[in-house]
């Protein structure tokens, strides 16, 4: 009868011995008896989520062209008008108000105003006639020079200056403005064609191109 207790204690070693655990079978918390513990620290960096230096690094900003440059891929199209025609950008918006046609794109734009005179412009009018009427009509208005050139249509007088824009109807912005002002003359017959563009713009091309294309019929 003693023997059953010894028999039974000494079981209880064994097992004991044998599975590292005590009695009754309890597992270590936060694992199992038949699991690895996880060792690993952290999460692998492959799994951190962290952006790599690729995706860190900022897009490189595209520059654009200065407000009021007009593209070097322009295109360009006739305009037919009395007695006369001009290229003038493909794609901008055209007016008209009196005698005056334009042809306008963001803060560039093109007037043609043909008049009938018989006394052929020159700087010395110029000076005396146009000027005043200028300063008068075009706000902080400020002369460059005034200068008989020669295009393909012949010689024209060029008056160069200054002024601001209308105030934008949105933002209420005033832009400082460049002007080129050609008056063409023949047989009684004016055009004054004028370019206007933002101040430092770099529209030499273009308004060489529109310029240049005008012809009398």
């Amino acid at each position: 009868m003693k023997i059953r207790p010894v028999l039974t204690l000494s079981l209880t070693v064994v097992l004991v011995a044998c599975t590292g655990s005590p009695p009754g079978g309890a597992a270590t918390p936060g694992t199992s008896a038949n699991s690895v513990p996880n060792t690993s620290v952290g999460t692998p960096p492959e799994r951190s989520g962290a952006p790599s230096t690729a995706q860190s690094s900022k897009p490189v900003v595209t520059e654009s062209n200065p407000p009021g440059d007009i593209p070097d891929n322009q295109a360009f199209v006739a305009f037919q008008g009395t007695g006369f025609s001009v290229k003038v950008p493909e794609g901008w918006a055209r007016t008209a108000a009196g005698t005056t046609t334009s042809f306008t794109d963001k803060l560039n734009r093109i007037e043609v105003t043909p008049s009938s005179t018989s006394v052929a412009p020159t700087t010395q009018s110029v000076t005396s006639t146009v000027v005043p009427e200028l300063s008068r009509t075009v706000p902080r208005f400020a002369l460059g020079t005034i200068s008989e050139i020669t295009r393909p249509a012949g010689k024209v007088v060029l008056v160069t200056y200054q002024g601001d824009s209308a105030a934008d109807q949105v933002t209420g912005k005033v832009v400082r403005d460049a002007f080129e002002r050609y008056l063409f003359h023949r047989g009684g017959k004016q055009v004054a064609l004028t370019l206007i563009g933002p101040v430092n713009a770099d529209n030499v091309d273009p308004w060489k191109t529109v310029s240049g294309s005008f012809r009398w019929a």
